[in-house]
């Protein structure tokens, strides 16, 4: 295993290296890829590379979302554990913190969703053009907040579509705080309470079970 680069852990987690794959925990605000335009550089995928020039990126998380990012080293990783993700075979967990309290204990979302293209990246639920998303919910307890009633969520995206959590939180009208795209003003939090805590999977060269946590920094 390479040592890795300084500025990788600038502020960044390393949660596991080897000679196969690496898992980081992405910090919020912080892009996942290199951006478009000036002032947009930094990102945590250049960061990776700085260290491991062999990284190559699987999936991506939101700007405002933190948590666990999973690269593959090498192109034939690459291709292995994108195809873990493309057949559902990656089990991903988040916990985000919502406004109000839900019916139930636990439930699911099954609502379609399409890019809102004049208004881009922001999406909308769409049960005619959009395609299939399906995101499993279940409470973890009352937050205790100042500002109104708020409920700790686990919240597993069973497929993978670009801001799934934000907008079925936002559909079922428990939007995330601090979503400056979906949640309803005032957002009630500095930042997008959302965070990938949890990522397992089966290593699609050795056959091993892995599972990866990092705990919620809210």
């Amino acid at each position: 295993m390479n040592a890795p680069h300084p500025t990788l852990l600038d502020g960044i987690g390393l949660v596991h290296a080897d000679d196969t794959l690496l898992v980081v925990d992405k910090p919020a605000g912080m892009l996942s890829v290199p951006g478009r335009g000036d002032g947009v550089t930094d990102n945590l995928t250049t960061r990776v590379m700085h260290a491991w020039p062999d990284a190559l990126v699987v999936h991506r998380l939101d700007q405002a979302t933190s948590g666990l990012m999973l690269f593959a080293r090498g192109i034939e990783m690459q291709r292995a554990l994108s195809l873990g993700f493309e057949k559902r075979r990656m089990h991903k967990r988040y916990e985000a913190i919502v406004a109000g309290t839900p019916e139930g204990a636990a439930g699911e979302v099954d609502m379609a969703m399409r890019l809102d293209w004049p208004n881009r990246p922001r999406q909308v639920t769409d049960v005619f053009a959009g395609k299939p998303a399906l995101t499993r919910w279940r409470a973890l307890g009352a937050e205790p907040r100042d500002d109104g009633p708020a409920t700790r969520m686990a919240l597993e995206p069973v497929t993978g579509r670009s801001h799934q959590l934000r907008v079925h939180m936002a559909f079922i009208g428990h939007a995330i705080l601090g979503d400056d795209l979906y949640a309803p003003l005032p957002l009630r939090a500095p930042r997008l309470l959302l965070h990938a805590a949890e990522l397992a999977f089966v290593h699609p060269l050795h056959g091993s079970a892995l599972r990866f946590v990092s705990p919620a920094p809210f």
